[in-house]
Parts: structure tokens; C-alpha cells; sequence
């Protein structure tokens, strides 16, 4: 699409970078207005969102403490817990409010797109077809969609505003740059580097991929910057431009990133040792080196491939194992010619060298070499990646346009045409993420046998009172795993749900076999073991839960209840105080402590949390029958 080509009346509106960002803001809104209707769900949701109390507690001194000082769910990711936070004080609990504020960052991080591209290149129609791109493929869906993913648009967000300050730091008010243009002063001295800086921090507080963004800034010194051919340092007087890489100009650009450097490294080390800690990443007896590699290669293939052919889209994708080798070789050959075209024609066409270097370096933390979880890919992983396909795309169209004109009402009509594909594409992508049903439905229908689907669509059979129809599922997932411990952890659920208890017992203990450190198994174990009146056991379990993890609320309150029935009431009180203590808006819990006031006969103290009780849950008849019987005859 050649730019000089186009008709006035298009010149005049796309010559408004306002009018463009306004556009790809409301076209962002109608496409993926449907988000705002999805459901929870039982993968991930619950930790993040739903069964997270420091979550459900909103934005409190306690739960930000804990924001910055836990590696609850594999990751060191603080920012992405307080937005959470901040949606619940918002919008509260509700689906609707993590939903609606991933759409928002998702509308600005496509307007910011476009922005730096045209602050970059002043190619106001090339820089607004990559947003758009970015702004409707079915590829980010699952970045959007899922509440849990909130860290990949907010880290997407920080990250984009880093690159802007970057670009602001190197160009000034050059516009466009020129060829060797400088910083208008010593990276040192800058507020844009420094600002670049703190905005790659608040990224990698929200996710660790952003570790990658020092060599993006690299990319974007040999194009569109033109960094490379040589730039002069402020102070020291004019120079020629050079015309290729020399050893003096490579140490200058690296030694003007040495902090992105640093903290991109230091990130690593914090991310892998929340990683092991939650033994999340895949041992190299599990997950053998050759199996790494051949599943980058391949994986890399894949995501070119569901790019520009967009379907079979599915979460997780399972690991195989292993890939034919016939699969992988040609995966291997297709990578190293691309890898070869583009260094190759790269003075030529430089926008494709740094777009395609872009798409393999910011994929290579989740490509797989170190594998956490057990799938063999994930959409949300190109969220970022994809946005340097889309500069070769958009780059490359205007190439072609130069090379075989055509007229611009021609050149607009195809582009609106695989906008509008891509929309459609994303419309019917959105539908399957309405709740756990359609979702892990739609995997299997894609994927065939993946036993985490068959583990969340059990999840949902069961919260919707099915609970044979979640048996069978979390029987076929443990036919494919049968030592893993999330599906034995499941399996006695559903027993427990069912009051099979010798069988739920039975099962929690294989869970805890396969993982003895997992508190929620042991908790689990201890409620089963309490109900069937085995105190003395369930007292242990509860212990061991808090052990682990200190600050869970639940066990507190579940090792309360048993000793209440022992008839040991101070302790109890102690364990509710302490479980009010991390969850203060818990109805539950101060409903247990005014229950357990009223037998120590301290009527008053048991008034005062009955009342918090129903202030917090007015509908609590419980409470109510229980708050009348104190004041009209004591306590029970």
C-alpha cells in the first residue's frame, strides 16, 4: 500500500494521527466488546482472581505486602496482582471488571503501537495497518479473554511505553530521524532514557518476557533509528555517518543498555527461582534437551504458521514429546533460510531484518528451552512477538505496491478485507472463552486427547452439579497422567463432593504422594478427615498446610473449626483472629468467631463479629438466627 498513492480525501483523514488512534480505539472496542461477557475460569482464574483472598480483599496495606514479597503462582509479577486488586475495589468480584480492564489495556496498547511506530518512521498508514493487525488477530485472544493473562497486556502496555521513551530519548524532536542522529544528549543526562528505564521495570514487575526488550531496542537502533551506520556523541563535533557496523558503534549502543542488561538478567534469576520453587519448570529427565529443541524449531514453524492461517486455535496445546523427525528437520531448514534471506537482502529491505528478528528474539523465553508447564505452545505468548511480522507485512505491502502499482481504492479494499477476516476470525475465537464448557469443549475438538481440558472441563461438569460427567473427565485426564498430582487432587474432590470419602481420602493422599509439598491437598485432605471425625489426623494436615503456606486463610479457618469441635475455644479463637487477619472481609470467618465468643460466654465480642457478619452478608440467615438468640437468651 503506497502511501503517496492514496486519494485526498483518505490523505486528509490518515494525515490525523488523532483521527487514526481515535479509529483503531473504537474498532478495537466493537470487535472485542464480547470479551466483557466471558465467565471465569477454573484454569488459573481461581488463583489469580476468584479463590485468591489477597485479590478478593482489594487493595489493602496487607494483601500490596503481599503483592510484592509472594511467588504465589510460579512468577515474581507484583503489578499484575495489584491491578487485580484495584478491579475488585473498582468493579468488584464479578467477572465483568478483570474483563473490561483487559480490553482497555488492550485498545491502548494498539493505539500506543501505532504511536511508537509513527514517532519511529512518520508512515502514518504503514504504522496503523501493524496496530491493526495487532489490534484484531485471533492470535490474542487468550492474552484478552482470560483474566489470568492479565500480565501479558499490562506487560505489553509498560513495555510499549519504554520503547516509546526510548525512541523520544533518541530522536528528540527530529522528525523524522536522520541517518547517524544522536540523542540530543548523553544517555546519562536524558529524563526519556531514565523514563524508558522505569517503564521496563513496572514491565517486568507485570511479566518476566519482557526480559528480551534491551536486543528490541537494539533492532530498533538498526532500523528504523539508523543507529548503526554510526551517530555522534554529544559535545564531540560532527561526524560521517558509517555505513555498516563497526566495533565502535556496537559498544556505544551496548553500553548505553548495560541497566536494561541488568535488570533483564536480574529478572531472569528472580523468575527461575519462583519457578523451581513452585516446581513449575520441567526437569531434564521429564523433558529431555533434544525434546526442547525439537519443539522450538518446530514451534517457531506454528506460530508462523496459525499467524497467517489462523484456526485450530486451542489451550493449552499438549507437549508431545516428541516430533517426527522429518517435521523438525524441515522446520530447521525453513527457520535458518529465513534466518539467512533476511540478513542477506537486510540493507535492502531492513525493516524485515528487524521485524523478523523481533518475532524470534522476544519469543525465545517461552519458546520452550526452559519448559514450564506442560504445554508445547501458547497464543498468548505472541502477543508482543507477532508485532514484528506485522511490520514485515505492513513494509513489505508498500514494497509490493511500489513494485506493482495499483490504485489506492484497489489497495484499501484487500486491506480492509483481511482486517475484516482477521475480526470475524476473532469474533468466533471469542466465543469459545464464554465460560469452561465452551472453551475446553472447543480444545478437545482441536487437540483431540489433552488431559488438561479433560481436568477443566471436569472443573466446570462439577461446579455445575455434574459431578459423574466430572468423574468421567478427570478418569479419562488420569488415564493419560496417572501420577499427576493435580488430577488425583480432583479425583478427590469429585469423591468428596459425592461423600465418597474413603475413596476422596484414598486420592488426596496419591496427590500428596506425587506432590507432598501442595498446601491446598493437604487442606483438602484435612476437611475430609475432620467431616469423618478423625480429628487428630485432620489437626495434623491443617499444620502441615500452614507450614507451607502461612498465610492461607483457609487452612487458619478450617483448623479453627476442628479445634472448636474438640472443644479447645481459645486456640480457635486465635486461629480465627489470624484468618481475619489476612482476609478481613471474610462473612464466613466472623460468623465462626462469634460462634465460638458465645460458648467462652464473651457475648458482647460475639455480637460485634455477628453484626460485621451480616454487614458483610445482610442475606446470612444463619447468622441472623444465631444474632437473636444471643440477645434474646444468650448464649447457645
Amino acid at each position: 500500500m503506497d502511501e503517496q498513492s492514496e486519494p485526498t480525501v483518505w490523505r486528509l483523514w490518515f494525515s490525523s494521527w488523532q483521527g487514526i488512534g481515535l479509529l483503531l480505539a473504537l474498532v478495537t472496542l466493537v470487535v472485542w466488546w464480547p470479551v466483557v461477557h466471558c465467565d471465569f475460569l477454573s484454569y488459573d482464574d481461581p488463583g489469580y482472581f476468584t479463590s485468591n483472598p489477597h485479590i478478593q480483599g482489594g487493595l489493602t496495606w496487607a494483601n500490596i505486602d503481599w503483592a510484592f514479597t509472594t511467588e504465589y503462582s510460579s512468577n515474581w509479577h507484583p503489578l499484575t496482582w495489584l491491578s487485580l486488586m484495584l478491579d475488585v475495589d473498582i468493579f468488584g468480584t464479578g467477572p465483568f471488571g478483570p474483563h473490561f480492564t483487559n480490553l482497555i489495556f488492550h485498545t491502548v496498547n494498539t493505539v500506543l503501537l501505532f504511536l511508537l511506530l509513527r514517532r519511529l518512521t512518520m508512515a502514518n498508514l504503514r504504522s496503523a495497518l501493524v496496530a491493526a493487525l495487532f489490534a484484531l488477530h485471533p492470535l490474542h485472544v487468550e492474552s484478552v479473554a482470560w483474566v489470568a493473562e492479565r500480565k501479558d497486556v499490562l506487560c505489553a502496555f509498560f513495555g510499549l511505553l519504554s520503547l516509546l521513551a526510548y525512541a523520544r530519548y533518541v530522536k528528540g524532536d527530529n522528525w523524522p530521524v536522520t541517518p547517524a542522529a544522536a540523542p540530543p544528549v548523553a544517555w546519562y543526562r536524558s529524563p526519556f532514557y531514565w523514563g524508558a528505564l522505569i517503564f521496563f521495570v513496572l514491565g517486568l514487575m507485570s511479566k518476566p518476557m519482557l526480559v528480551t526488550l534491551p536486543l528490541v531496542m537494539l533492532l530498533l537502533d538498526y532500523w528504523p533509528l539508523g543507529r548503526s551506520s554510526g551517530f555522534t556523541v554529544p559535545g564531540s563535533g560532527s561526524a560521517p555517518p558509517l555505513q555498516r557496523f563497526n566495533a565502535s558503534t556496537l559498544q556505544r549502543l551496548l553500553v548505553e543498555k548495560i541497566p536494561f542488561f541488568l535488570l533483564s538478567a536480574a529478572s531472569c534469576v528472580v523468575t527461575i527461582i519462583a519457578q523451581e520453587k513452585w516446581g513449575s519448570i520441567a526437569s531434564l529427565a521429564v523433558c529431555t534437551p533434544p525434546m526442547r529443541i525439537e519443539n522450538m524449531l518446530v514451534s517457531y514453524v506454528r506460530y508462523l504458521g496459525k499467524t497467517f492461517w489462523p484456526v485450530s486455535l486451542a489451550t493449552p496445546y499438549p507437549h508431545p514429546k516428541f516430533w517426527p523427525i522429518p517435521l523438525v528437520l524441515v522446520a530447521l531448514v525453513l527457520l535458518v533460510f529465513l534466518c539467512v534471506v533476511v540478513i542477506r537482502l537486510r540493507k535492502r529491505f531492513p525493516y524485515a531484518f528487524t521485524g523478523w528478528f523481533w518475532f524470534v528474539i522476544m519469543l525465545i523465553p517461552v519458546i520452550g528451552l526452559v519448559q514450564v508447564g506442560s504445554q508445547a505452545m501458547a497464543d498468548r505468548y505472541t502477543y508482543l512477538p507477532l508485532i514484528g511480522i506485522f511490520i514485515i507485512l505492513s513494509w513489505g505491502s508498500a514494497e509490493l505496491q511500489r513494485a506493482r502499482p495499483m490504485s489506492g481504492q484497489k489497495a484499501g479494499f484487500l486491506v480492509a478485507v483481511g482486517l475484516a477476516v482477521c475480526a470475524g476470525r476473532t469474533r468466533n475465537q471469542i466465543s469459545f472463552w464464554q465460560n469452561d464448557g465452551s472453551l475446553f469443549f472447543h480444545t478437545l475438538k482441536m487437540t483431540g486427547d489433552n488431559y488438561v481440558a479433560y481436568i477443566n472441563l471436569g472443573d466446570w461438569f462439577s461446579k455445575n452439579g455434574q459431578m459423574e460427567y466430572a468423574l468421567d473427565c478427570y478418569h479419562r485426564a488420569s488415564n493419560m497422567e496417572p501420577t499427576d498430582a493435580l488430577v488425583l487432587y480432583d479425583l478427590a474432590n469429585g469423591f468428596a463432593r459425592l461423600r465418597r470419602w474413603d475413596e476422596a481420602i484414598s486420592h488426596y493422599r496419591l496427590a500428596l504422594r506425587a506432590a507432598p509439598a501442595e498446601p491446598d491437598v493437604l487442606d483438602n485432605l484435612g476437611l475430609v478427615l475432620a467431616t469423618t471425625k478423625h480429628y487428630a489426623e485432620a489437626i495434623t494436615n491443617f499444620e502441615a498446610a500452614l507450614k507451607l503456606d502461612p498465610r492461607s486463610p483457609n487452612a487458619h479457618n478450617n483448623l479453627a473449626a476442628v479445634l472448636f469441635a474438640q472443644q479447645h475455644y481459645d486456640e480457635a479463637v486465635q486461629q480465627y483472629h489470624e484468618a481475619l487477619r489476612l482476609t478481613p472481609d471474610d462473612p464466613r470467618i466472623y460468623m465462626n468467631l462469634g460462634i465460638t465468643l458465645a460458648r467462652l460466654n464473651r457475648a458482647s465480642e460475639a455480637r460485634t463479629n455477628y453484626l460485621e457478619a451480616l454487614r458483610l452478608d445482610p442475606s446470612n440467615t444463619v447468622v441472623a438466627t444465631k444474632l437473636k438468640a444471643l440477645e434474646t437468651q444468650g448464649p447457645p
